[in-house]
C-alpha cells in the first residue's frame, strides 16, 4: 500500500508549496491513477513516494502488508518495498540487457533473500528473452520500456510506481504493456501516473486528479463521470481541471 497523509512539498522555505495537503491511498489488487496537467505536481509526488526527496509537511507511508513505514524515517527499508519505472530512464548503453539486469539485481540481493525472483522469470515476464544478449543502445523504444519495467520488478516489490509507462509506444506495444500491468495488479499495489485517458479507461480502478497543486477529485471512473455530468473521461478530466483553475484564480482575487 502507498499512502500520503497531508503531504505538502516546497523546495525551500521562501517558496510556495508545489503540492499541498495531499491525501492519497493506493491499495493492493488495484491500479490507482495519478492525473494532472503538466506542472501540477505529479512528478513531485512520485519522487516523494520513491524517496528521492521528502515531505516538507505530512507523511509518505509505504506498506508491504506486514508493516507500514514512513519513507523519510525508515533508513531505506521503505524504498526497497517500491519498484519505480521512470518516464525517462538512463541506461548504461554499452551493457547487454542481461548484464544490466544482473547488476541491478545485485543491488537488492542482501535485502531480498526470502523472496528471490530469477532473471529468467523477469526476462520472460517482460518479453525480453530474444534481446537479452543485445546491447541496450541497440534496443527499440518498445524493448527499452520493457527493460525499464524489468528493472522495477527485479526485487519483487509489493508496490510499483509507473510514470507514463506507455509513452511513445505503438498500439501493439501498448496492448502488451496493459496485459503485464493487469497481471501485476492482481497481488501488488500499482500507482500509474499518466495524462492518457485511454490508459485510465483500460487499466485504472481509482483516480486522483491534481490541479493547482491540490487534489481536485478522487474516486472511481464512474464517480468522475457522474460528478462532471459528462460522457467521457477526457471531457470529465478537462471539466475538473478547468473548474479547479477558475476557483483558484477567484481565491487569489478575493
Amino acid at each position: 500500500m502507498i499512502e500520503l497523509e497531508e503531504f505538502s512539498k516546497r523546495y525551500d522555505k521562501k517558496s510556495q508549496y508545489v503540492v499541498e495537503n495531499i491525501n492519497l491511498k493506493a491499495l493492493p489488487g488495484k491500479v490507482t491513477a495519478l492525473l494532472g496537467l503538466n506542472g501540477q505536481g505529479k512528478t513531485t509526488i512520485i519522487k516523494a513516494i520513491c524517496g528521492i526527496h521528502f515531505a516538507s509537511k505530512g507523511k509518505v507511508l509505504i506498506s508491504n502488508g506486514e508493516e507500514k513505514l514512513d519513507i523519510s524515517l525508515s533508513n531505506g527499508k521503505a524504498k526497497r518495498m517500491i519498484g519505480y519505472m521512470s518516464e525517462n530512464p538512463i541506461f548504461p548503453e554499452n551493457l547487454t540487457v542481461v548484464e544490466y539486469l544482473r547488476f541491478s539485481k545485485s543491488m537488492f540481493a542482501p535485502y531480498n533473500c526470502d523472496k528471490e525472483i530469477s532473471l529468467k522469470e523477469i526476462l520472460k515476464e517482460c518479453a525480453l528473452d530474444e534481446v537479452q544478449n543485445c546491447k541496450i543502445k541497440k534496443l527499440s523504444k518498445g524493448f527499452r520500456q520493457r527493460l525499464n519495467l524489468a528493472q522495477a520488478l527485479l526485487h519483487n516489490p509489493e508496490n510499483i510506481v509507473l510514470d507514463e509507462p506507455v509513452n511513445g509506444l505503438d498500439p501493439l506495444q501498448i496492448m502488451e504493456f496493459r496485459k503485464v500491468i493487469k497481471k501485476l495488479s492482481a497481488n501488488k499495489t500499482l500507482l500509474l501516473s499518466t495524462h492518457l485517458m485511454q490508459e485510465v479507461e483500460a487499466l485504472c480502478d481509482n483516480l486522483y486528479i491534481l490541479s493547482q497543486g491540490k487534489i481536485a477529485f478522487s474516486g472511481t471512473k464512474e464517480e468522475l463521470l457522474e460528478t462532471t455530468h459528462t460522457n467521457s473521461l477526457d471531457k470529465a478530466f478537462l471539466e475538473i481541471t478547468s473548474n479547479a483553475s477558475v476557483e483558484d484564480q477567484n481565491e487569489k482575487l478575493f
